[in-house]
């Protein structure tokens, strides 16, 4: 092997070494949380201050308050793709499941939940509002414990919305209307008709609260490998931000909220919520409109919340004036999220967690999508993807592997001149720097493609681990989760027995690696068989275990990632090979195969 294909090989493995330390070491910092010092003013007052999910309206202690949401009446939801209930102490939307997800790839496993009513465990809800401005008082707007009524509807359905209705002790009657589409957006319009004999001057809000959440997003892991966001999300303006749990609890406490919190000033457009691992929930003003967003965390309570407050409207004796946003609680399903954004959601797409490579993995993933469209199978579909990026890539392979011929059939020239220079390396160098411009070959033009392969690799890591599409997306046989790592191992003759490999979290399982693993290491080291193994023991070495440290390396990897890093050694090993031929070089395989299994020598052995 010449000096040139050892160099490249040797600097392609640790570029990913050092690559994955880095990620691992170094994260990516925080996107800033953009600010804006213009104030908001519509009717024209300045926007209020919600208030806390916990103790809006409430008179008694936050432990009474769950007690009585948990025995309050629910209003049952029923969609093609959702399931829960309303309930009317204070008109939360806090007990919703997702009928087309499992928690697990058990046929009787349950459906996943993804929000939870107060005294739940996991508290994690929806709740309106109204926060009152002069001349009303707490009393006369309802908050997180008020009980309302059933005034329309039974059941809330895709073709069925229901309305809530309450009456305050000084004669303003709010109602809110709830209705939902086929997928998982909530629409909300709350209105106020004012019978009190005085202008009413408020402000209505919206909140999504999470008690106790964030803890195990704060964990090292792969969850936090390569950095996948979990925490709050939204836009303001055309400006994402991301903040983790983590940030939130570190926030300064601000003064005008009462809270550690951090406060957006929305003109135009604008969304804000959190974000999981496959699900989110947000809370969408409607387009155009201003409006304060925040981020928040009650440290006495451990709940976290995101809230949008809208201006402050002053509704005149004899009026009536209402509001509309929508909610969305459900799945980060990449075509959904498409269509909302479609519908005016700006920058709604991003609440995908795309990566620092967005500008690749965006377009992978929509490729890899439309594959899937007529396939129908996510193994087949990463198939297909890789063959065609390797055609993509294919007129730079073709230059790489045809320089690597011809670096082959002036090895006799190059090993001359290296006798010829002796000791003497700048000789040697400058001899072979005019040998490859005599012979218009360029030693340099192997490294493009695979420097080309890394950033497909982490946009292909990214699409596979974060989007909710390949989540349980089964191959076939015992891959029926290509999100996860390789379930077989020789533990259950990999795959052919009826139970299940070491848990993956395990260090059984760094051992015991599934075929995948194992079907990666054989292709790289066959990758290397086109070519003689290098005359330097210590190199030699290197090359021999390089294949099979890889192969650990990546057995704990989504096996998606897997599949694909296997096609792609498979037909650049066919590429490579046919090439080199076509160039009148003929790689012995088996040659090189036999001759890797004999005893190699020692360094210091003549």
């Amino acid at each position: 092997m010449d000096d040139q294909n050892k160099n490249l090989i040797l600097a392609t493995a640790l570029s990913f070494l050092v690559i994955l330390v880095w990620f691992v070491l170094f994260p990516p910092p925080e996107p800033s949380t953009p600010t804006e010092d213009a104030t908001i003013t519509a009717t024209e007052s300045s926007v209020a201050t919600a208030p806390s999910a916990a103790d809006a309206t409430t008179t008694g202690p936050v432990e009474a308050a769950a007690e009585d949401a948990a025995e309050a009446p629910r209003i049952d939801i029923d969609t093609p793709r959702l399931t829960g209930s309303v309930s009317l102490k204070g008109g939360r939307i806090d007990d919703l499941s997702l009928k087309d997800y499992r928690v697990s790839i058990e046929p009787d496993a349950p459906i996943e939940k993804v929000l939870y009513p107060l005294g739940s465990e996991s508290a994690y809800y929806a709740l309106y509002g109204w926060a009152p401005g002069s001349g009303v008082s707490g009393d006369d707007v309802p908050g997180a414990n008020t009980n309302w009524t059933l005034e329309k509807g039974t059941t809330l359905t895709v073709d069925t919305p229901i309305t809530l209705a309450w009456q305050s002790p000084n004669g303003l009657t709010f109602r809110r209307e709830i209705s939902v589409d086929d997928n998982y957006m909530f629409s909300v319009t709350q209105s106020v008709s004012n019978n009190s004999g005085a202008a009413a001057s408020m402000a209505p809000y919206g909140i999504l609260a999470r008690h106790g959440a964030g803890e195990d997003a704060d964990l090292p892991g792969l969850k936090g490998f390569f950095i996948l966001h979990e925490g709050v999300v939204g836009m303001t303006d055309g400006t994402l931000a991301e903040i983790s749990y983590k940030n939130v609890r570190d926030f300064d406490v601000d003064p005008n909220e009462g809270a550690q919190a951090e406060v957006f000033q929305v003109q135009e457009n604008g969304w804000i919520g959190f974000t999981d691992h496959y699900w989110m929930t947000t809370l969408i003003p409607e387009p155009g409109s201003k409006f304060k967003a925040a981020a928040k965390y009650d440290d006495r309570r451990k709940i976290y919340q995101a809230e949008t407050v809208l201006p402050t409207m002053t509704i005149a004796d004899g009026e009536t004036a209402a509001v509309s946003t929508r909610l969305f609680a459900g799945a980060k399903e990449w075509e959904t999220i498409r269509n909302y954004e479609r519908t005016g959601i700006e920058g709604y797409i991003d609440s995908i967690d795309w990566g620092w490579f967005f500008f690749l993995t965006k377009p992978i993933f929509w490729l890899l999508h439309e594959i899937n469209k007529l396939i129908g199978n996510m193994g087949w579909s990463i198939v297909g993807l890789t063959l065609i990026i390797k055609a993509i890539l294919f007129p730079l392979a073709y230059k790489s592997y045809v320089s690597m011929a011809k670096m082959k059939e002036l090895q006799p020239q190059m090993e001359a001149l290296k006798e010829a220079a002796g000791d003497d390396r700048q000789k040697m160098q400058q001899g072979m720097m005019e040998l490859y411009k005599k012979e218009k070959v360029n030693p340099a033009a192997g490294c493009l493609p695979i420097l080309l392969q890394i950033p497909i690799f982490f946009s292909l890591y990214k699409v596979i681990f974060v989007t909710i599409e390949l989540r349980q997306a089964p191959w076939f046989g015992p891959f029926q989760d290509l999100s996860a790592p390789d379930p077989t191992s020789i533990l259950n003759g990999f795959g052919w027995l009826p139970w299940g490999g070491p848990a993956p979290e395990s260090i059984m399982a760094l051992v015991f690696i599934g075929i995948l693993p194992l079907l990666l290491g054989i292709s790289m080291w066959l990758q290397q068989k086109l070519n003689p193994a290098p005359t330097d023991p210590t190199q030699q070495m290197i090359f021999a275990w390089m294949p099979w440290v890889f192969m650990f390396m990546l057995g704990s990897f989504a096996s998606g990632l897997v599949v694909y890093w296997i096609a792609n050694n498979t037909i650049t090993f066919t590429q490579q090979y046919l090439i080199m031929r076509s160039q009148g070089y003929k790689p012995d395989v088996f040659g090189n195969i036999k001759s890797s299994f004999k005893k190699s020598p020692k360094p210091d052995q003549k």
